[in-house]
Parts: structure tokens; sequence; C-alpha cells
């Protein structure tokens, strides 16, 4: 589907340059209660702004109520990934904060993204909360899912494959390992460290590796 690590930025959505992202105001609610001597309670709301571990759980708790379970989806992010494939919540904010998650619902590949704040874990927030929006339009009977998500389909760039991203011919025999090479070849220029690299680059190439690898049975 996608890599978890790096990014996996989908194809065909617009990035939101560095410049123009904004501090995002999502938090997390915890009432703190205090019995005094005189038997009353006191009660403290602890306010923090939103961890990657809290922004995982809303969005996992939102994929959960459209019946997408966790091992059917990916969420992928520039933050290194734990055992169980999901981003550590300690780990040092990436200069690329973008979050997208792939999943597959009612047998349709669907993906959503989101890189317009400055945090990963805002991002992720922000995904969840857009789910919740659609969400309504069922609950409202305006509208159904099928329509709302009928924008959000996860596929290749029209006219362009894994194969002409990672430089072979339509015709070329190939295998995992010349995926790998060719990947690692062409990152040195893709990266956006390097002089004339994009994370949009980036993040096509990670893709077409990925594509890559399943067509190919092979594991990424």
């Amino acid at each position: 589907m996608a890599d978890r690590y790096p990014l996996s930025w989908p194809r065909g959505w617009k990035r939101t340059k560095a410049h123009e992202r904004q501090k995002a105001s999502f938090q997390t609610h915890r009432t703190i209660e205090q019995r005094r001597e005189d038997g009353s309670v006191r009660r403290d709301v602890n306010k923090k702004p939103v961890s990657v571990a809290d922004a995982l759980h809303r969005l996992l708790d939102q994929l959960r109520w459209l019946g997408v379970q966790e091992g059917d989806c990916v969420i992928s992010t520039n933050v290194p990934t734990r055992l169980n494939g999901l981003p550590y919540s300690a780990a040092r904010e990436p200069e690329d904060p973008g979050a997208a998650v792939y999943f597959r619902l009612k047998k349709q590949d669907r993906v959503l993204a989101c890189d317009a704040w400055t945090r990963v874990a805002d991002n992720l927030t922000a995904i969840a909360q857009h789910i919740d929006a659609l969400r309504r339009i069922d609950r409202y009977g305006v509208g159904t899912l099928d329509q709302a998500f009928a924008g959000y389909t996860a596929l290749p760039a029209k006219g362009e494959t894994w194969r002409t991203t990672l430089g072979f011919s339509l015709d070329e025999t190939i295998n995992a390992e010349m995926v790998e090479k060719a990947f690692r070849s062409r990152a040195r220029t893709a990266h956006p460290d390097t002089p004339g690299g994009s994370h949009d680059a980036m993040a096509s190439l990670t893709a077409a590796r990925a594509e890559a690898l399943s067509a190919l049975g092979a594991s990424s």
C-alpha cells in the first residue's frame, strides 16, 4: 500500500509550503480531582498540546468507527516507527511534518493526507477530525460516505507507473534487488536535502518502490 516511514505522500496531492504551515490549537484535556479536607472535590482541567500518541488514538478510533481495523491501514509519517508499525510519540519533530493514512473502505483504496500544520501530531489529529466530519454526512442523511470519499481514492498519477518512476522500461524483466538499487540511486537526487530534490519527488519515488515490491510479491 505505502511505506509507514518515511512519509509516502499521495500522488496528486498538493503540498503546503513550509512557510505557509501554521500552529494548530489541538489540545488534550485531562481533569484532575483533589478531595479537600471538608469533603468537597476540586477539579482542575489540565490542557496541553496533543501528542503523537493522543493523535494516533483519535485517528485509529475514527477509522474503527468507519469499519477499518488497525491492521488494514497504513499511517505514514517522517517519524520512525515502533515494532507495531506506529510512529514513536517522543521522537524529534521532523522537517516535513506531513501525515497520510492509507486504508481500504468498501473494497476501495482510500487516502487522506495533511501537512497544513507545523507538527506531525496536529496533522494526524486534523485527519482524524476530517474523518469525523465525513462520518456526520451519513448521520445527517443528506449524503453518503461513498459520496464523501469519492475524491480520496488512492491511485497513481495518470500516465505514470512505478516502472517509469524507477527508470525501467515497460517490458524489462526486473527483480526486487533491481528495484532497491534503482530506488537508492534515484534517492540521491530526489531527496529534499540535495540540490534539485524535493519532498514531492522523494514521496513519488518511495511510493513507486512500494508499488514495485508489491507487484513483485516482495515486502517493503
